[in-house]
């Protein structure tokens, strides 16, 4: 890893040095907070944890080949090098903005409400049609999952696509202070984490501090549909590129046609012109996603076709929209995570497809004091899709159940008190043939219903 020295990791993180002074200046290959992971040359950080503490594990990395390692307890005479620091997770964050700042590369940092890691993806797919690109893998998004995204950087990596996740005041804050996006793209201020942040003009006041650490010579790209978003104006002397359907933003998009499960269909105009594409994940909400990648690429210096042909080799990853076909069912698998903003667009695309059309859903979470309010809203929502049957789970989809079977009684709406009960009835009320979208927030562990459903089957 450049210029990741122990005496270099040690002077990044305030810590003190501590072992043989001839490995002073030896370089960690890579570093890890899972001792399960550790191996040759690399430099384990013990964590203290609620459950687990890192720190039981030292002997073991130590034996695993571990260069070194980061402690916050003294660990007395040792014959390997260790850094001893006041807090571990600190010193996780310190040496990540210390390494990309070594790097020097383009960094893109993503957040909003609604459609991070899908948007995420797309950009990442688009920049790869030119750059060497590392993007955010799975939810590694928080103030231990951005650094370790980081730590995964080498010299070979041309631009860093990097998703940033918030709950609270201050988190983004402290996950912009690492990144220092060149590029800061907001997808949406929609309801997520109302439990802490209050309010959507609370929302957008928690995601907009990505901008206190935004390069000078930066990008602000935002969604120009939003009504929130549509209230930022200069940052830092930036002026905000917009991108949405509405054709008053600089990169927007018309022609828009679902075609069913494989996608959406749509043009796009931008400054340097227009193209057709086929964006291969079905929902109208890929529309913006499209767009705001679009956006980057012409920020950095894409071709249209380049960008057109990043837009339709876009994959779909585990959870997020990713269609199964089993032998059986047509199993959708959107079960990540849910807000009512993200349920009701999935609800839209199931709605489309053909055949039998079933949505299997659950609660969603830190919706706050309107959680009942919103639940129900989905429920009236989905009973206006043009779905078949409803099959929910949990407390709160109750509330989703009774609005659903008010707004249309002829729909099939069963409601049970868990996800195990739910699982279980599964096989007696699918037919082959369903279309299946399995959905709910991720405490839920609806990905369990989705390996029940494909599990030896999936094609």
């Amino acid at each position: 890893m450049k210029n990741m020295t122990l005496e270099q990791i040690a002077a990044a993180c305030g810590g003190r040095y501590c072992g043989p002074k001839e490995k002073r200046n030896c370089e960690v290959s890579e570093i890890v907070t899972d001792s399960r992971k550790a191996g040759e040359g690399c430099l384990f950080v013990a964590i203290p944890g609620a459950r687990v503490d890192g720190h039981d594990f030292i002997p073991g990395v130590v034996k695993a080949g571990a260069l070194a390692v980061i402690s916050e307890k003294d660990l007395g005479e040792t014959d390997f090098p260790y850094i001893q620091v006041a807090s571990s997770l600190k010193a996780v964050k310190d040496m990540a903005e210390y390494y990309l700042e070594q790097l020097g590369i383009p960094v893109i940092g993503i957040t909003g409400s609604v459609g991070k890691t899908s948007t995420k993806e797309t950009i990442a797919s688009v920049l790869a049609q030119k750059y060497r690109v590392l993007k955010t893998e799975g939810n590694f998004n928080n103030e231990l999952g951005l650094p370790l995204t980081v730590f995964r950087l080498r010299e070979e990596h041309q631009i860093a696509v990097l998703e940033m996740g918030i709950s609270d005041f201050g988190e983004m804050h402290r996950l912009a202070r690492i990144a220092r996006p060149d590029t800061a793209v907001i997808t949406n201020i929609g309801w997520c984490h109302l439990e802490n942040l209050k309010t959507r003009d609370g929302i957008l006041q928690a995601k907009t501090e990505i901008f206190d650490y935004l390069k000078e010579d930066g990008h602000i790209l935002l969604n120009g549909d939003d009504d929130k978003l549509s209230t930022v104006g200069e940052v830092k002397g930036i002026t905000p590129i917009r991108f949405g359907l509405n054709a008053k933003n600089e990169y927007y998009a018309d022609e828009i046609q679902s075609q069913g499960f494989l996608g959406i269909s749509c043009r796009i105009h931008t400054p340097e012109g227009t193209f057709s594409a086929l964006v291969p994940i079905p929902g109208r909400h890929m529309v913006y996603n499209a767009l705001a990648a679009t956006a980057v690429g012409c920020v950095y210096g894409l071709t249209l076709e380049q960008i057109r042909r990043g837009i339709e080799s876009l994959k779909a990853v585990n959870g997020r929209f990713h269609i199964i076909e089993t032998g059986r069912y047509t199993v959708i698998d959107d079960c990540y995570n849910a807000n009512p903003v993200s349920m009701k667009a999935s609800l839209d695309v199931l709605g489309e497809g053909s055949g039998r059309k079933v949505a299997v859903l659950g609660d969603m979470g830190e919706l706050g004091e309107d959680e009942a309010k919103l639940h129900a809203e989905v429920g009236t929502h989905a009973a206006g899709c043009g779905i078949d049957a409803l099959y929910l789970a949990g407390p709160l989809c109750a509330h989703l159940a009774k609005a659903a079977q008010t707004a249309n009684p002829a729909l099939e709406v069963r409601h049970f008190g868990s996800r195990e009960e739910l699982q279980e009835a599964l096989g007696g009320l699918l037919q082959e043939g369903d279309n299946v979208l399995v959905k709910a927030s991720h405490f839920m562990q609806f990905e369990k219903i989705v390996a029940a459903l494909t599990e030896g089957n999936e094609k």
